[in-house]
């Protein structure tokens, strides 16, 4: 309602003016009263399209209105009727929006943007075992056990048995369960074996002694057993290699037996076993890291250069004979 009432007195003293400078009056008078006229006409159309205005278009201040006003003043008898002709079309019959090409949606819940990258690396290069030992986020523990799951026994264990004596309860657990799944599932198949033993025929019991002696052997060699239970799976697992070997002899059995032997420290028996196993048909290369361990217990030390040169380049090349050939070669 106040925006009609200033246009209309914008409107008669713009008429006003009109009148003025086409009046027989002297010209300075003349000019004068448009000059008034003229101001004041375009002071009130200023300040009723301001107020009509959108809030972004209205400020800064006085910018905004002082940009309408010079526009009606400074533009002699069609100043006005300029300002009026633009903006009064574009206040009263807006531009219809388009519709939106797009459907909102709201946030979703899963992640959807990448996640920032901290500044503690997950796996550095001391591997899962410095994660338990440096990472202060037990999340960041629990994901490098899980990590294990995909790991063989051999490099998993060592492991885990670290997260034993982690503070967090959960990563305990964690890793405890782990743990008992591993050996739960070596023990279940030595128990099958014994079930199967007990009813096999005298030809096959020598299969599934071998099958018992590998069983028993994966858990000495993994480090699910140690102490006085290490020493009693060595000796079941040397046992049932005995039994087998009694049936059928092949180089794998005796690298076996030569292998549980060497893990108790019976060096003689163990070398006995991978000479016959050479003789088996067993490669000299597939030996050579088993004799030159022998090798090293008897303080024999010239002679392990040349038991590594018996293994192919490639091989040495790679972890964990690695170190070794830097050593001693």
């Amino acid at each position: 309602m106040i925006s009609k009432w200033l246009f209309s007195g914008a409107f008669l003293f713009e008429l006003g003016s009109w009148i003025s400078a086409a009046s027989n009056l002297p010209v300075l008078e003349a000019a004068l009263l448009y000059t008034l006229a003229h101001g004041l006409g375009s002071l009130l159309l200023t300040i009723g399209i301001w107020m009509l205005l959108p809030r972004r278009y209205r400020f800064p201040l006085p910018w905004s209105p002082l940009f309408i006003f010079c526009l009606s003043f400074f533009i002699p008898l069609i100043g006005m009727v300029g300002v009026s002709l633009s903006l009064f079309p574009a206040l009263y019959l807006p531009r219809k929006r388009r519709e939106q090409p797009w459907q909102a949606v709201g946030v979703p819940e899963l992640p959807f943007r990448p996640q920032e990258k901290k500044h503690d690396l997950m796996f550095g290069d001391g591997g899962l075992q410095d994660v338990l030992l440096h990472a202060s986020d037990p999340d960041q523990r629990l994901t490098a056990i899980f990590a294990t799951r995909r790991m063989r026994s051999r490099e998993a264990i060592p492991i885990l048995k670290l997260a034993l004596r982690d503070a967090s309860d959960d990563v305990r657990l964690l890793a405890y369960s782990m743990l008992d799944q591993r050996e739960s599932r070596i023990n279940q198949r030595i128990e099958h074996a014994l079930e199967q033993l007990a009813k096999a025929k005298p030809g096959r019991r020598y299969a599934i002694h071998g099958m018992l002696a590998r069983w028993n052997w994966e858990l000495a060699y993994v480090g699910l057993a140690q102490g006085s239970v290490l020493e009693h799976v060595l000796d079941q697992a040397r046992q049932h290699v005995n039994q087998a070997l009694q049936g059928a002899p092949s180089a794998e059995l005796h690298l076996l037996a030569g292998r549980i032997a060497l893990e108790q420290g019976d060096l003689e028996s163990a070398a006995a076993h991978l000479d016959d196993a050479e003789a088996a048909g067993a490669a000299a290369a597939q030996l050579a890291p088993y004799r030159a361990e022998i090798a090293f217990l008897r303080r024999e030390y010239r002679a392990i250069p040349r038991l590594l040169g018996e293994i192919p380049s490639d091989l040495l090349q790679r972890p964990p004979l690695a170190a070794l050939a830097r050593y001693w070669l």
